[in-house]
């Protein structure tokens, strides 16, 4: 069945009053999370740092449902009270500072959450004898820059630039506990994530929809030829509920990393040119050519996943943009 936007099996016992702590919750793929872990039954308990007041989690009353605790991901002491005092059993970690241009610029702040925050909480989950499960999410871009393509779950982690290095590093953190503490973790390695809720308007995707219904020329910062791995955000969190129960069906697969993806190759001007025939747009986009330190040619292989885990997406790229344009008309006329 479909409901709130988002699609849910039939009623998940597995995630009936189970407590789950999300770190990241009100960002794009943590509003996301949260949402299908309370349409499944689960007890949430969210980690919120800064208030922000337009996320899906607060637009759509999500946050009235769960129990938030404010504070920061690279506190381990706080993590440890949380993870103890609710009973934690599974921990979806999604806080991260996940923006390239504002990692390049400031690396040392995009290190500690990303870097410390991983140890932080993976430290905190060692002492916390309930803790059954943790999904921690990586990127593709931790793969960094290989001219063999797809990327599998075997090829080398080697990022350059500061958010690359920063989700290598924290990869190899999870995994790390994982071999010498036996923790219970997994990794996801998920393509560029698009979908409604993303608030940074200098991502592609939020920035031309905006753009388009503002009436403005849509800006590619970039020379638009770098080619990417878009990711529907409601198939992320299908992806994480269906990780954890597997995780949980059979441990063999702790410690293991998955990509999730379409498994399709699309570049910048292609994926605006797409937004702009589905919004009937003749605007042309304006093509800066100023970014920097970006990889330009990724995209994943999820083969690993459909095999392990009989996971498939359940979105098209036109069906995710569709329902993604379809948000941010109403997020735009709700904002006026």
């Amino acid at each position: 069945m479909e409901n709130m936007g988002v699609v849910v099996d039939d009623y998940n016992t597995f995630w009936q009053d189970r407590a789950v702590f999300v770190t990241g919750a009100t960002g794009l793929v943590g509003s996301w999370v949260v949402r299908r872990l309370l349409m499944l039954g689960a007890d949430v308990v969210c980690l919120v740092r800064d208030w922000v007041p337009q996320s899906e989690l607060v637009q759509h009353n999500l946050i009235d449902r769960v129990k938030v605790v404010r504070g920061d991901v690279t506190n381990q002491a706080l993590l440890e009270r949380i993870l103890g005092e609710y009973e934690i059993s599974t921990v979806i970690h999604l806080a991260a500072q996940t923006i390239v241009g504002i990692a390049n610029r400031n690396p040392i702040s995009t290190f500690e959450t990303n870097i410390a925050g991983t140890w932080a909480l993976l430290e905190a989950c060692r002492h916390t004898p309930t803790i059954k499960q943790i999904v921690l999410a990586s990127s593709d871009k931790a793969y960094g820059d290989h001219d063999q393509l797809p990327y599998t779950e075997s090829t080398p982690l080697q990022g350059k630039h500061p958010y690359d290095v920063s989700k290598s590093c924290a990869d190899l953190i999870a995994q790390s506990y994982f071999v010498t503490y036996g923790l219970p973790v997994t990794i996801t390695r998920c393509g560029n994530f698009y979908g409604g809720g993303d608030l940074n308007w200098n991502r592609i995707v939020p920035g031309t929809i905006r753009s388009v219904l503002r009436g403005q020329h849509p800006v590619i910062r970039s020379k638009g030829d770098s080619i990417r791995d878009y990711f529907y955000v409601e198939d992320g969190a299908l992806a994480y509920t269906l990780l954890v129960e597997k995780m949980a069906q059979d441990p063999s697969i702790h410690g293991q990393a998955f990509n999730f993806s379409n498994e399709i190759q699309v570049t910048v001007v292609e994926l605006v040119g797409y937004i702009l025939r589905l919004m009937q747009s003749d605007l042309e986009p304006n093509i800066l050519n100023q970014a920097s330190n970006e990889i330009l040619h990724q995209y994943l292989s999820a083969a690993h996943a459909r095999d392990l885990l009989s996971w498939q997406p359940s979105f098209s790229l036109e069906e995710g943009l569709s329902k993604t344009i379809a948000w941010y008309k109403q997020f735009m006329v709700n904002s006026i």
